[in-house]
């Protein structure tokens, strides 16, 4: 009789999942989490507002645009077909692709014989080559640029063009060449040994067994060049600032703001139309891009 009348009593997993150390628990978990995406989320918006407020003013009307509004009243998509109307823009557009893909694709050409020379190759004097490239990538171009700039305009009359900028990318980059040497330190020599027995010579190893292995890092170097390119303003502005024809877009926004400097809806638009192809690049190549990242540097 006593045991129908005593209290149930509260198994072991119920008492532990009600008991005050168990709440304490949930309690710092909760609050872990809403610590770490807190940061994580201001971060985000740290970086994305800035964005938000250029995509928004170039929405807006000449009136609203120097006002306090946030928010477009009207969302004002011509002003992308003015921008492309304004004279010299696609002149621009086309110089900066020409300028960013050439000087791309001449930067990974030229540094990958030399990445591969001093990562995998055994000879007198390497240490000192490897010295020098590094010793290039201190180098500031300011310190240089009256030399270069008087070869270029006086001894080859190439001063108003992009040539100046292009054709030293066919001789390598020191940062790219590091970049992709320290990648190529990553790829086991067992692999180059097996090719060489198989009866191929250095150049059909690089490109049959080296070059598909280093995709990654090749990406990565790729972007840094394009990015580097599409965004360069000191060199433009040294060697093709007599001529607009030449101009690329980074130094033409310079004089587009200045022609409509009371209309910030427009130089907004420009701006958004410069920023979204290096968004867009970075954004379907971004796994390549941060594998490459990621994987050099891993030997010295």
């Amino acid at each position: 009789m006593s045991q129908v009348l005593d209290p149930p009593k509260t198994t072991a997993r119920g008492a532990e999942g009600t008991s005050p150390a168990a709440r304490t628990a949930r309690r710092k978990a909760l609050l872990h989490w809403i610590a770490v995406h807190s940061l994580g989320v201001a971060a985000a918006l740290f970086f994305v507002l800035p964005f938000v407020f250029v995509l928004f003013t170039s929405l807006m009307s000449d009136q609203q645009a120097l006002t306090r509004d946030l928010t477009p009243n009207t969302w004002e998509w011509g002003n992308y077909v003015r921008v492309f109307e304004t004279p010299g823009f696609l002149t621009w557009w086309r110089n900066t692709l020409v300028y960013a893909g050439a000087g791309t694709v001449l930067t990974v050409l030229s540094s990958i014989p030399v990445a591969y020379a001093l990562a995998k190759f055994r000879f007198r004097g390497r240490n000192l080559s490897l010295l020098l490239v590094i010793s290039m990538m201190m180098l500031p171009p300011q310190v240089v640029i009256i030399p270069m700039y008087l070869f270029w305009s006086k001894e080859l009359d190439l001063s108003g063009t992009l040539w100046p900028l292009i054709i030293p990318m066919a001789f390598g980059d020191a940062f790219s060449i590091f970049l992709l040497r320290q990648f190529l330190m990553t790829i086991p020599n067992e692999y180059l040994d097996a090719a060489r027995v198989d009866g191929c010579g250095e150049l059909r190893t690089l490109v049959r067994v080296v070059l598909p292995m280093a995709k990654p890092g090749i990406a990565a170097v790729a972007l840094f060049q394009f990015f580097a390119a599409w965004n360069d303003y000191f060199g433009p502005q040294i060697y093709a600032s007599e001529n607009p024809g030449a101009w690329t877009l980074s130094y033409g926004l310079e004089s587009f703001k200045s022609a409509h400097h009371t209309d910030w809806n427009l130089t907004m638009a420009a701006t958004v139309l410069v920023m979204a192809p290096v968004i867009l690049v970075f954004f379907f190549a971004q796994k390549a891009f941060v594998e490459g990242v990621t994987l050099t540097g891993v030997k010295g």
